[in-house]
């Protein structure tokens, strides 16, 4: 099985090309460039080093949301435009589910933590049992302190990663109070191998769509929405 694929639901913008239980390829850059610019590039510079021909893939992942309003319009633009013009599925992965993926194994509970904005957070609570990833607190739009307490009531260890994490952590400092750990730099960022993995069990599983019925889940309104929707309001 081959799968090509991609996230750019966060700062980082990544592809990655999978076989099987290999990982032939991965161009992951967190640098300032926006994701229009180096998405594709990064997606053609992958095909051309490894020789691919693009008909030979079986299915197309892409990290599906939550994340940055923006990168997700174009993560999707980019799956459903290759989906239709070689007709291939596409395999849609929380995005919170593939940051969980970089920490396979770990007896500790995984935090990913996505910087939402206005005190808020892009986060789920998960668990690694006998190699399988396990959900204990759906992704969700929460404010940190929320999650901070889900955690505590728990009891167990925590690692935490995620572009939340330099947004949020002294509070995290403050408000823990059961163990925990930040994951180091190689793992705590959205990386499209993740995604690959985890698509790979869903796709194994019949869990995909057409490129044409493939939509983003943003979780939540973008910021014009909520603010027109508040101006209609006070109107």
């Amino acid at each position: 099985m081959k799968i090509l694929a991609i996230d750019s639901s966060g700062l980082v913008a990544s592809v990655a090309l999978l076989e099987d239980d290999n990982l032939i390829a991965e161009y992951t850059m967190n640098y300032k460039k926006t994701h229009s610019q180096t998405l594709l590039p990064m997606l053609d510079e992958i095909v051309r080093m490894t020789d691919t021909d693009l008909s030979s893939i079986d299915a197309i992942a892409v990290a599906k949301g939550p994340g940055s309003f923006t990168g997700l319009r174009i993560g999707s633009a980019t799956v459903k435009g290759l989906g239709l013009a070689l007709d291939k599925p596409i395999v849609g992965v929380p995005t919170v589910e593939g940051l969980a993926m970089n920490l396979y194994e770990t007896d500790a509970l995984v935090c990913p933590l996505m910087d939402a904005r206005r005190n808020q957070v892009y986060t789920g609570i998960y668990s690694f049992q006998n190699g399988a990833l396990q959900v204990v607190k759906e992704q969700t739009p929460v404010g940190i302190e929320e999650i901070i307490e889900a955690l505590n009531l728990i009891g167990k260890n925590v690692v935490f990663l995620g572009d939340g994490v330099p947004v949020y952590r002294e509070v995290i400092a403050e408000k823990m109070t059961v163990p925990y750990m930040f994951a180091p730099a190689h793992l705590n960022k959205q990386r499209a191998g993740a995604v690959g993995v985890r698509a790979i069990e869903y796709f194994r599983q019949g869990i995909f769509v057409t490129a044409s019925e493939f939509e983003p889940d943003y979780l939540r309104l973008s910021q014009a929405e909520r603010e027109r929707m508040e101006k209609e309001a006070e109107a």
